[in-house]
């Protein structure tokens, strides 16, 4: 077990962690689109209650997805959870957000009244994804960070910070780039695909169920569009490729010829292609098939999962920096300890058996599909 195993070892968690939370942004999918989905007050309470079940999943999900990049790559969480605050800080209060609108929106004592709870739980819906599709997309077209590592041990310096943003945006300077936008919106309507499916899956209604086959169409679409004009475009593109002796340069098609080199993750990119599609069109073609969150839920995250690991193995910079190209970050100049990662690889057995246990929990959530006698109650959202 050799430093650089434990090094690809800890990205992969990281990845699948990451995948995990694209697949479980159906919550904010679904209450993007939960007023045109439901119609009447009934059926929007219907949809919220359907993803208040399951807020919990994602929001956890999250938290653990950058905890494990603090404890394994910890020059990254404070390059871009430092850096980059603006984006970070946005995207922790639309989640903010969404926990009180869950909670409140039906309380005795609103003065704000449900529908401003709504609203912002439709907020949380579209800039969620789109935030954390713009900061996964700077995986791929960099960011504007300067690493000086000289910090650390320069008695004149002031303050020994390691890295530092190069200007003032802090982070939402990505959003200006267009590419980062195409994939961040490919998110959100991945989020919505997915979001819909759950719901006709979940909820016992045939108006929302009639209702989201049309409403499927309008963000599968859309996803399909946006994802393949992305793919063509991180395939076509130069990347980020780092030498035996940690230099960083430009390499044409790098990421094509990381998936061609991995050949086995392209594998599971196309077979996780094929579940998405597979569930969308089975879920639009058959009207009395609602399980396409599965098949599409499951391609999501083995699309997601090789997509992040290009970005990273096969000697690629997963953080690049547009203002210093030196200053990107690898899984090598970037990781913690050996020691460190050896540790968290034992305690990482332990994963399984979370895993597990979510599993259990969801089932017993899902175990009678919703309907509208089960909003009646006061716990309900």
């Amino acid at each position: 077990m050799t430093y650089d195993f434990l090094q690809h070892y800890w990205c992969f968690i990281v990845s699948l962690l990451g995948a995990l939370l694209v697949f479980l942004l159906f919550v904010q999918g679904a209450n993007s689109v939960a007023r045109s989905l439901g119609q009447t007050e009934e059926g929007r309470r219907l949809v919220y209650n359907s993803t208040g079940r399951k807020w919990e999943f994602t929001f956890t999900t999250l938290v653990t997805f950058g905890g494990a990049f603090f404890a394994s790559f910890p020059l990254f969480y404070s390059t871009s959870f430092g850096g980059a605050y603006w984006l970070w800080m946005l995207i922790l209060f639309t989640f903010v957000l969404q926990a009180v609108s869950y909670e409140f929106q039906n309380k005795i004592g609103n003065f704000l009244g449900p529908k401003t709870f709504q609203f912002f739980l439709t907020l949380n819906g579209i800039l969620g994804p789109l935030l954390l599709g713009g900061a996964v997309a700077t995986f791929f077209e960099g960011s504007n960070f300067i690493i000086e590592k000289g910090n650390l041990i320069d008695a004149q310096a002031m303050t020994p910070v390691i890295s530092h943003w190069a200007n003032a945006s802090h982070g939402l300077d990505a959003l200006l780039n267009p590419w980062v936008l195409v994939f961040g919106f490919a998110v959100v309507f991945l989020a919505r695909t997915l979001g819909i499916l759950y719901v006709m899956n979940n909820i016992a209604d045939e108006d929302i169920r009639s209702r989201g086959s049309v409403r499927l169409v309008g963000a599968a679409v859309p996803f399909l569009i946006l994802f393949v004009a992305y793919l063509v475009h991180l395939l076509l593109k130069d990347g980020f490729a780092v030498d035996a002796n940690g230099i960083v340069y430009m390499e044409p098609y790098k990421y094509l010829t990381n998936l061609l080199t991995m050949w086995p993750l392209l594998l599971v990119l196309l077979v996780g292609v094929a579940l998405v599609l597979f569930g969308i069109g089975k879920t639009v073609l058959s009207k009395d098939y609602v399980k396409g969150i599965w098949p599409a839920g499951i391609g999501t995250v083995l699309t997601v999962l090789p997509l992040l690991l290009c970005s990273a193995w096969n000697g690629t910079a997963y953080y690049p920096s547009t203002a210093d190209l030196q200053s990107s970050l690898t899984i090598a100049n970037s990781c913690s300890s050996e020691f460190t990662l050896r540790t968290m690889f034992y305690v990482s057995f332990l994963v399984p058996f979370v895993l597990a246990y979510i599993v259990y929990c969801w089932r017993k959530i899902d175990a009678k599909k919703l309907t509208a006698d089960e909003i009646k109650n006061d716990h309900a959202y």
